[in-house]
């Protein structure tokens, strides 16, 4: 079957690999569609990525169809389309134990540290599918990436009308913005990129948008009448705009770090003791977000049609991706079709 490997950082290879075996038991046989690229895979590809060894088949975001199940599995049937649940967890630790799938000391995730979704066919845990019977399979391919925003906001614990920033309009930033306003808060977006801020003006209702990065916190107050926002996303995934967004938080406020970085973060301890923060991170998603996704897509609460910027092909696919990485390119979403 058709397959693109990761050989090492900044190498792609294509390849014939063999098909699956039979689905076990609890297990399903899918043919994966449509897949989308997401910064891990960026990080994955300039060698950036933590807890990630070479070499990988990437993918993640999956849009699939239900080719064969295993014995006990009532979840999905052949011909079902779905997106998948790329984590997977042992069900036994204690993040486990208390609901916590998505940081499970033993956490697996697809195209990540076990080899992912950029093939023809691949076997998953069933549980691991969400069926949609109206949502395209490019929508259903999107379920991860919303899933990363959904879960954050949850975690940040929104109140309605309250001001918030979100640092990054990047597809993780752009997640965060579409849950956080169906929180009906008002947000603040930080986005210096003039193609990305055209795009969150055209579909997303920003209450204000600051380009500029010598003066941020002069610019936030000015903005919100004197005031910080009360809680802060960053999602850039950039160690010096991680480092910054302490100094934008409300006193008593919350920052949220979505992004993920090799490096370290520091802060000065005195300011966050003196504004009370609290620091929180959020790491990949929970079924439930999964679910509440998909209806919201299908009831088109969520639009995420104007999303995806940019397609390619197995057969183009390696000629393509290193121009995602260019931000002159104005990717929002990129998609391999296979």
């Amino acid at each position: 079957m058709k397959t693109i490997l990761l050989e090492k950082p900044e190498h792609f290879t294509t390849l014939e690999t063999d098909l699956p075996n039979e689905p076990g038991d609890g297990e399903a046989l899918v043919s994966v569609q449509k897949i989308g690229i997401c910064g891990t895979d960026l990080h994955a590809f300039r060698g950036r990525q933590p807890f990630f060894s070479y070499p990988r088949i990437l993918g993640h975001e999956l849009g699939v169809e239900v080719l064969s199940v295993g014995p006990n599995v009532d979840q999905v049937k052949r011909g079902d389309h779905c997106a998948v649940e790329p984590y997977l967890n042992c069900g036994t630790c204690i993040a486990c134990r208390h609901g916590k799938f998505n940081c499970c000391e033993d956490l697996e995730v697809l195209g990540v540290h076990i080899d992912g979704g950029m093939r023809e066919q691949i076997i998953v845990p069933a549980h691991k599918l969400h069926r949609s019977d109206t949502l395209a399979l490019e929508q259903l391919a999107l379920v991860e990436t919303l899933g990363i925003g959904s879960h954050a906001v949850d975690r940040a614990q929104l109140a309605s009308q309250e001001n918030i920033l979100v640092i990054g309009a990047g597809p993780i930033g752009l997640s965060v913005i579409q849950f956080a306003q169906v929180e009906g808060v008002n947000i603040t977006l930080l986005e210096p990129n003039a193609q990305r801020v055209a795009f969150c003006q055209e579909h997303f209702n920003i209450s204000n948008t600051i380009t500029r990065l010598d003066n941020i916190e002069g610019d936030l107050r000015h903005a919100l009448g004197g005031d910080l926002p009360m809680c802060v996303f960053d999602a850039t995934g950039n160690v010096h705009s991680m480092h910054n967004a302490f100094s934008l938080v409300a006193s008593g406020g919350r920052l949220t770090l979505v992004g993920i970085v090799l490096d370290d973060i520091t802060f000065k301890d005195p300011e966050f003791h003196r504004r009370e923060m609290t620091l929180l991170s959020s790491r990949n998603s929970l079924p439930q977000n999964f679910k509440k996704i998909i209806q919201l897509m299908e009831s088109g609460e969520i639009d995420t049609q104007p999303w995806i910027t940019h397609r390619a092909t197995y057969d183009i696919f390696i000629d393509q991706f290193p121009k995602w990485l260019n931000p002159e390119e104005g990717v929002v979403k990129a998609m391999l079709e296979f």
